[in-house]
């Protein structure tokens, strides 16, 4: 064999292992200066989802009525809405726009279910439910306004959101059933709501169907005998007139 290529079969095996080992630093190197220069991760902030306390029911089953026959054009809306938790429902009856100057009246009925064993009182009660008008200028009366479902706490506010509104709120709690009613009644101009409106507007409230709710059946019937068809108590010569003052421009002063 020519010596040149003896040398070379003897140093071949060397050599092989010398660039196996470059190679493999190489490698190494390349890894490490990866690790230290790659950018650092890009992390998106995570926005928390809220979730509300109440449900709405996509297509209610009204339980209550409010027949205002002088409000027959007026925009109606009805809702309810279910505690995501405890259960407990809200019936919601809307007449009007809620940010138009013309009256808007709204009556919710709320029963707890294991959310809460307790209302708050009066005026924190108007704050939360009419939370979307801006309620300012709050004030309790000290009398309250006599009801066909008892006397009701009565809270003067104004709208600070939309039209400017004078708005009367209004609060009545039971114990047996648990049952809350409450809502507002709202119109744009100079005058005020007058508290006999308001009281004649809840006489026009009625109940459809308790369900299996005996109690909450007992106590409209009740409602309905001291019912004064706004202040026209004889129902067989006088039943329940139109009163203008509900709605309509020329409601009397």
């Amino acid at each position: 064999m020519h010596p040149t290529l003896h040398c070379w079969r003897e140093e071949l095996p060397s050599t092989l292992v010398r660039v196996l080992v470059y190679l493999g630093g190489v490698a190494v190197l390349s890894i490490a200066a990866a690790q230290v220069f790659q950018s650092a991760p890009v992390m998106n902030a995570i926005m928390p989802i809220h979730h509300s306390e109440w449900i709405e029911i996509e297509r209610p089953f009204p339980a209550f009525a409010l027949s205002i026959p002088e409000a027959a054009d007026v925009p109606f809306r009805y809702a309810i809405r279910r505690h995501a938790q405890g259960g407990g429902r809200k019936d919601i009856l809307a007449l009007g726009e809620a940010d138009g100057l013309a009256p808007h009246l709204q009556v919710e009925i709320y029963r707890p279910g294991g959310e809460t064993r307790r209302f708050a009182d009066p005026r924190a009660e108007i704050v939360e439910s009419a939370a979307a008008l801006g309620p300012i200028e709050m004030d309790q009366a000290d009398e309250p306004l006599a009801s066909k479902f008892g006397p009701l706490a009565i809270v003067a506010f104004e709208a600070s959101k939309g039209s400017a509104r004078h708005c009367l709120g209004f609060v009545r709690a039971y114990d047996d059933p648990l049952l809350q009613l409450s809502g507002w009644f709202c119109q744009g101009g100079a005058d005020f709501v007058e508290r006999s409106t308001l009281a004649c507007a809840l006489d026009r409230l009625t109940l459809l169907s308790a369900g299996s709710e005996a109690k909450v059946g007992a106590l409209f019937a009740q409602a309905e005998l001291n019912r004064s068809f706004c202040d026209q108590r004889n129902s067989l010569l006088a039943p329940t007139p139109k009163h203008r003052a509900l709605w309509g421009k020329n409601a009397p002063r």
